[in-house]
């Protein structure tokens, strides 16, 4: 399926530095392409994938009382939290209004977070060798319903502690972002396995489609049913 939308991912450690590589430490694969290629500026910007992590070990295994876990061996219990996840949904919407991924990880800051990630789809100005000036998105008016209920299957499923998502309708510009989300967790591993699922699961079930304007004066339908 054709698009015009780009993704761009980096990892920060806690510890400092920055770097392309978004699975450094994590030992799981970064979100897939947002629609497109994966972009990996050497710097971070506006509308990228990043994550601030803590140096505790990381806790693998659904927890207790997860859907996952049931009729298996009990999941391991993270002895570094003193509560349990908070699982709040901070943001789930669809809507015309400019977004902002930034925004997005405020909204989600939580003190018992050591890992923050970020996710911002972005258009690009080319699709499959054509000049892309700009997409125009339409969506069902149940969308923003699907997009709440991804949400809140994903903070059943994972251990974080808040969870915001947004995708936006209208017109959009080469450079703006289309579809946000941020994940806090304790931990990274955590973190990045939420914001992964929210985005695989919102591309696939989401009733929006867009409408690409191409820089030769033409113009195609993406995603029609």
């Amino acid at each position: 399926m054709r698009s015009a939308a780009a993704e761009r991912f980096s990892h920060r450690s806690g510890l400092g530095g920055a770097g392309p590589r978004s699975t450094a430490g994590s030992g799981r694969p970064p979100p897939r392409a947002y629609r497109g290629g994966v972009s990996t500026p050497e710097t971070p910007a506006a509308g990228s994938v990043t994550t601030t992590a803590d140096v505790a070990a990381d806790v693998t295994g659904p927890p207790a009382g997860d859907p996952r876990a049931a009729g298996g061996a009990r999941a391991p219990r993270d002895s570094s939290r003193v509560a349990p996840p908070a699982r709040r949904l901070a943001r789930a919407v669809v809507t015309e209004d400019v977004l902002s991924v930034a925004e997005h990880a405020a909204a989600v800051e939580d003190p018992a977070a050591g890992a923050v990630v970020t996710f911002g789809g972005v258009v690009r100005d080319h699709d499959h060798g054509a000049r892309v000036t700009r997409l125009e998105y339409s969506a069902h008016p149940s969308a923003g319903r699907v997009v709440e209920e991804v949400a809140r299957e994903v903070l059943a499923a994972h251990p974080v502690d808040a969870l915001a998502v947004s995708h936006r309708t209208g017109a959009l510009e080469v450079g703006d972002v289309a579809f946000a989300v941020a994940v806090a967790a304790a931990h990274r591993r955590e973190a990045f396995a939420a914001c992964e699922e929210v985005v695989e699961e919102v591309k696939a079930r989401l009733p929006v489609w867009k409408r690409q304007v191409l820089a030769d004066g033409g113009a195609e339908w993406v995603g029609m049913p």
